[in-house]
């Protein structure tokens, strides 16, 4: 049976048991090594080396150019099914909403001693959307990050993808990506961070992918902002009585769909709702993914047991449980009640689906316009010059930089 049951003590052994439940997913081997040599080889060698390994894992035909173009966009968005574009649209709508909602305008300060600081917020010039490849295409993501960095105000936005899939390239035309480059892997990471003759560098890579993928955003991370660690899925569901059981395990098997390296759990203090949820997954399951069970002596256990996870996905289901809601602080994205399945967020609920995994919710946050912004603060002294440096100067001369010192004292009088 796919089930891993389990049982939680109290809410002390919280830690210890959502360390276990990340051990039941194999630890993927280090890649660091490999991918530093991949990133160094397309550094150093640039298209040539982004077209060998292109054509060795993206499915990038011999003489097909890296760059998916406009006409061919057109074509993609042209052909693709009426229903998939109504529902882009109806996701491309609510994502840009949310992201918008988090936009903030400069803000003035005025301190007592009589300067201004203004915080300004200032969006990136440029941007990469990373889209996984791998078993399926995700026209989904184009979307989560094309739209979301937009609504930051990036100016050009470019789109990453191993292969040619139509549904991305329609998406990409839909969402108004300025490129399209046929590539994926640690190796479209690598040009897109340092540049290449073929593809440009640029300021912020963002979005989902694999091991490889996740390492290279991380080695590229001094030359170039990325939004986070975004590897394997995960999810945890807190359920309590009344909870359906049918859906709470069709939420199991819909994140499960990701396959290896993906772990879903179910969490509750009603043994008789875990052992139909574990009926329902054992009858459905065909994934490579792992599933568990944890049977909790209450909600409150249940609930450090999540917050212990950190999980990307948090679903709260019944009525006990949805109280659970405003005590939650560790969780990539948060749906509450019944109705508030995950899968809406992958999709068009308006959230993001790029989001925090291997238990980085502790600090980390999903996808945003933040991930596109960069905030500076403008100084304007003035007249509180005098009072400053009589303040400052001390300090500096403490630490040793009595030029500092001087360079504020010499302002002070005008």
């Amino acid at each position: 049976m796919p089930c891993e049951r389990l049982t939680l003590g109290s809410a002390r052994d919280a830690p210890a048991l959502a360390a276990r439940l990340r051990a039941l997913v194999a630890a993927p081997r280090a890649v660091a090594d490999d991918v530093r040599a991949i990133v160094d080889d397309v550094r150093a060698r640039g298209d040539d080396a982004l077209r060998a390994y292109a054509e060795r894992w993206d499915g990038l035909r011999a003489g097909e150019p890296l760059e998916a173009g406009p006409d061919e966009l057109a074509r993609a968005l042209a052909a693709l099914d009426p229903a998939v574009r109504a529902g882009l649209e109806v996701a491309i709508d609510n994502v840009a909403t949310v992201a918008r909602a988090a936009l903030s305008g400069d803000t003035a300060v005025h301190l007592p001693q009589g300067q201004r600081v203004v915080l300004r917020e200032i969006p990136v010039p440029s941007a990469a959307i990373y889209v996984p490849g791998g078993r399926n295409p995700y026209p989904s993501t184009v979307v989560m990050g094309v739209v979301t960095a937009r609504a930051a105000g990036v100016e050009e936005v470019v789109v990453a993808a191993p292969g040619s899939h139509a549904a991305i390239l329609a998406a990409a035309a839909l969402c108004g990506a300025d490129r399209v480059f046929r590539v994926g892997g640690a190796h479209a990471v690598a040009a897109l961070a340092y540049g290449t003759s073929a593809v440009p560098r640029v300021d912020v890579i963002a979005g989902p992918g694999g091991l490889y993928v996740q390492e290279a955003k991380r080695q590229a991370s001094g030359e170039v902002g990325i939004d986070g660690f975004y590897g394997p899925s995960d999810i945890v569901v807190v359920a309590s009585a009344g909870a359906r059981a049918d859906v709470v395990a069709l939420d199991l098997l819909a994140q499960a769909e990701h396959g290896p390296g993906t772990l879903v759990v179910a969490v509750s203090d009603d043994g008789a709702l875990l052992s139909e949820v574990g009926a329902h997954v054992d009858a459905a399951w065909s994934s490579q993914a792992v599933a568990a069970l944890v049977q909790a002596p209450g909600l409150d256990a249940a609930l450090a047991l999540a917050e212990a996870f950190a999980p990307e996905h948090l679903e709260l289901a019944g009525a006990d449980a949805e109280t659970l809601a405003p005590r939650v602080r560790r969780a990539g994205c948060l749906f509450v009640g019944q109705e508030s399945g995950v899968a809406f967020g992958d999709y068009v609920a308006g959230s993001n689906h790029s989001l925090p995994t291997g238990g980085a919710a502790r600090f980390a946050s999903g996808l945003s316009v933040r991930a596109f912004r960069r905030r500076m603060a403008e100084v304007r002294i003035g007249p509180a010059a005098g009072a400053l440096a009589r303040a400052g100067a001390p300090i500096a001369r403490a630490e040793g930089f009595a030029e500092h010192a001087r360079s504020m004292e010499v302002r002070e009088n005008g």
